[in-house]
């Protein structure tokens, strides 16, 4: 459980053998990420787990915003049709949809949960995703936390919620971060998962 890069965080739980993750150095053989300037990415390679998928494990990235990066970003965050863009270059070796949210921290924390589109084996996709403003959202102008941007290999039901609104703003209930997500990842032993180019922009379209 560390500070992989600026921000970014890596943890799990309950797993058999640890995943590990690296700095991968991306070639011209990564078609996507490559042409558009980026020649990084955080890599994360499954460990072998041999008791299967338990309720209980996880593997994650999240990002920390500061509070005052979104209360100054321009975003009004409390209008429904003023919009901030997440986008991002993702990799598996395994195919399969993963799932990602935005949580707030501040005021009353709220929760938006997304899924990336079913990713083929060992292509990169990019994803992308609008988010929308509402009216219970707050952002204290501080250095504190604004909330988490949570990636997931994999994330077991003890933290999920089967039936869990999708593209939608809820309320921050303890153990629904996600929606539930296949297993597939996870009970494949070194599977990969590698991602790259995150931005967080205001407005709804994702700059170039």
């Amino acid at each position: 459980n560390t500070f992989a890069a600026d921000r970014f965080r890596f943890t799990f739980g309950g797993t058999d053998e640890a995943p590990t993750l690296t700095q991968h150095t991306l070639t011209s053989s990564d078609t996507g990420p490559w042409e558009k300037g980026f020649r990084n990415s955080l890599h994360i390679t499954n460990g072998n787990q041999t008791g299967g998928a338990g309720a209980q494990d996880y593997v994650q990235l999240h990002y920390v915003p500061e509070a005052q990066d979104i209360a100054n970003s321009g975003w009004n965050y409390t209008s429904a049709s003023s919009y901030i863009t997440l986008s991002f270059w993702i990799k598996s070796s395994v195919a399969q949809v993963f799932n990602f949210s935005f949580g707030t921290h501040d005021g009353t924390a709220k929760y938006y949960r997304m899924k990336t589109p079913s990713l083929s084996a060992d292509t990169w996709t990019k994803v992308t995703k609008t988010i929308p403003g509402d009216s219970g959202l707050s952002f204290d102008n501080d250095t504190g936390v604004a909330g988490y941007i949570w990636f997931w290999p994999f994330i077991g039901t003890e933290w999920t919620k089967s039936d869990a609104s999708e593209n939608a703003w809820t309320a921050a209930n303890s153990g629904e971060y996600s929606i539930d997500m296949t297993s597939t990842w996870f009970t494949t032993n070194d599977a990969t998962f590698e991602i790259t180019g995150v931005q967080l922009e205001v407005g709804d379209v994702a700059t170039d």
